[in-house]
């Protein structure tokens, strides 16, 4: 029996989750969690086998709480279900630990099929995915993007998708101040002089929707 929590901030994701995963005799759901902190508490409590992660929950970033996981339980398989495109995080999820990336737009027979896999210590890699790491490997130049800490590249994709210093701040429960510093550091990294040139540049590398 493959034992899982499913961690999202939405119920109804939640909901949904939980009746596809109740359809396969195999698959029990364990446990469920809304955000981050809710995630590293429960896995302290409940044995599973398979984390299905949400990386975009309020408080911290879902990357850090992937990284953290990792760290308290290396063997825990997490399968990270987004709604943000392969682009924007399949490798940055993988590089934190994951063991595959799916976005919420994937069948529920690939989700079910990916839970199988990663459930057995294997990764479950799109062959998008498996082509972009390819390319990656073969390549010394990385993007400037790829510098970006984890969180400075949430903020970035963030400010490049229209939202203000202050809807940026309270959608990641952090201060203005902290938001600008992130912004300013960005700029410095990416050698760029304004958002304009943010956003132009995350629209062409596909950063953005």
């Amino acid at each position: 029996m493959i034992r899982i929590l499913v961690a999202d901030d939405h119920r109804i994701v939640r909901e949904g989750l939980k009746q596809i995963l109740a359809e396969n005799p195999d698959m029990t759901v364990t446990d469920e969690a809304s955000n981050g902190q809710e995630v590293l508490t429960k896995i302290r409590k409940t044995e599973c086998d398979v984390v299905l992660l949400d990386i975009s929950m309020p408080g911290r970033s879902g990357l850090d709480i992937l990284k953290q996981l990792k760290t308290e339980r290396p063997r825990l398989s997490v399968l990270v279900l987004s709604m943000y495109s392969e682009e924007q995080y399949a490798m940055r999820a993988l590089r934190a630990g994951a063991a595959g990336y799916m976005t919420k737009e994937s069948a529920p027979d690939e989700l079910i099929d990916a839970i199988r896999k990663v459930s057995t210590g294997r990764k479950y890699i799109s062959p998008s995915v498996a082509e972009k790491m390819a390319f990656s490997l073969a390549d010394d130049e990385r993007p400037p993007h790829e510098n970006l800490s984890d969180r400075e590249y949430q903020v970035m994709c963030m400010i490049a998708s229209g939202k203000t210093i202050k809807a940026i701040a309270d959608e990641l429960s952090l201060s203005v101040k902290t938001v600008s510093t992130y912004r300013t550091r960005i700029l410095e990294k990416m050698k760029m002089k304004n958002n304009a040139e943010l956003t132009h540049y995350s629209i062409q590398n596909r950063l953005v929707e």
